[in-house]
């Protein structure tokens, strides 16, 4: 090899990026100790952005193209480098290549429950998980913000910083949209784009856009969707509070079969569940109006001439000697005040009655 061809093959003559990768994002051209010929092509593709760098500063960006490097489409570089009368000699950059294109089916998640209040069930927890995409639409910001010097800057590197973001502005935009929890399910699109007009700000900093945001699912603890169930059920059934105390009472009753405590247990928890739907079932029966009172007619007065008998108080006809109900003796009294007589008598010694 002559001198000649040893010298070109110090000069690069060529810049160019072929991602055979899924996930980098930013790859630094390895040029060592090389320098960039001056009028050496530079290729960026679609998807790409290439980014020059000196002494630590970024300079110029380039879009998808092909271009003949020069001072005249370097004009910052040129600015850096002090090439204010042209320039034709190698000069030393690190060139940057960013991935511009959309990165897909990204998923994102709550990884604690989110508290929020409920104009319906109050204070209560929610979790959500989706799926979005982004792309780095300011590739200088992107290198400035995220990037720095990293010579190979991938996908995962960044995945913590985004959901971050993204669980961040989906609490903050669903606190604000003050959509019940109940309505969320049918309004996923509109919760989406609430976070999306959230959390866009805060991607732009970073130079990265978000095409793409989705909701797949929000839920709601598991204690409240059985609330939430229960009181379906009792919709299913019309409402009425008989209805709730039969639903209350299977349940009690499901709950005693599967009571590991045994038959004394079962029994236990099958009576709970019967007793608390019936006060649940009385609680909302109207109170049962007083019932008349109905008048009891006086007993009528005992014939003249009868008296009580001695034995069962029943009142006895007169001179009767034994009762006709309990058989008792009878012996001989005043029919008016009831005070024994002497044998033969004719008036009361107590009253003064006349004796028949």
């Amino acid at each position: 090899m002559g001198l000649i061809d040893f010298i070109k093959g110090q000069f690069i003559d060529i810049v160019e990026w072929l991602d055979d990768s899924n996930h980098t994002l930013v790859w630094r051209f390895p040029r060592y100790e090389n320098s960039i010929k001056m009028g050496a092509q530079l290729v960026v593709r679609e998807g790409q952005a290439a980014a020059f760098v000196n002494m630590g500063r970024l300079a110029d960006v380039y879009q998808p193209g092909m271009y003949t490097l020069s001072t005249q489409n370097m004009p910052i570089l040129s600015d850096i480098m002090g090439w204010k009368y042209g320039f034709e000699s190698p000069f030393k950059a690190e060139v940057y290549f960013v991935n511009t294109r959309q990165y897909l089916d990204q998923k994102w998640g709550t990884s604690n429950p989110i508290m929020m209040r409920d104009p319906e069930f109050g204070p209560v927890r929610v979790r959500a998980y989706g799926l979005y995409a982004f792309r780095v639409t300011d590739p200088g910001t992107f290198l400035r913000q995220v990037v720095g010097t990293d010579g190979s800057f991938t996908v995962e590197k960044i995945e913590g910083l985004l959901k971050q973001t993204l669980v961040s502005s989906f609490t903050k935009a669903i606190a604000t949209a003050k959509i019940p929890v109940l309505d969320m399910a049918g309004s996923q699109e509109e919760v989406a784009k609430k976070v999306w007009e959230v959390m866009q700000p805060a991607f732009t900093d970073l130079g990265v856009g978000l095409p793409r945001f989705v909701i797949e699912n929000i839920s709601l603890p598991p204690e409240v969707e059985k609330l939430l169930d229960q009181r379906t059920g009792v919709g299913i059934m019309g409402g009425h509070m008989g209805a709730f105390s039969q639903l209350q009472a299977g349940q009690a009753m499901r709950e005693a079969a599967t009571n590991p405590s045994g038959t004394a247990g079962a029994g236990v928890g099958l009576g709970a569940g019967f007793a608390m739907a019936n006060m649940m079932a009385q609680s909302m029966v109207p109170a049962a109006a007083p019932a008349a009172v109905t008048a009891t007619p006086a007993a009528a007065p005992a014939a003249a001439g009868a008296r009580p008998c001695t034995g069962c108080g029943k009142p006895l006809a007169a001179g009767a000697k034994f009762c006709p109900e309990c058989g008792a003796r009878q012996s001989a009294v005043c029919p008016s005040c009831a005070n024994p007589l002497a044998p033969g008598a004719k008036f009361c010694g107590n009253c003064g009655a006349r004796l028949a």
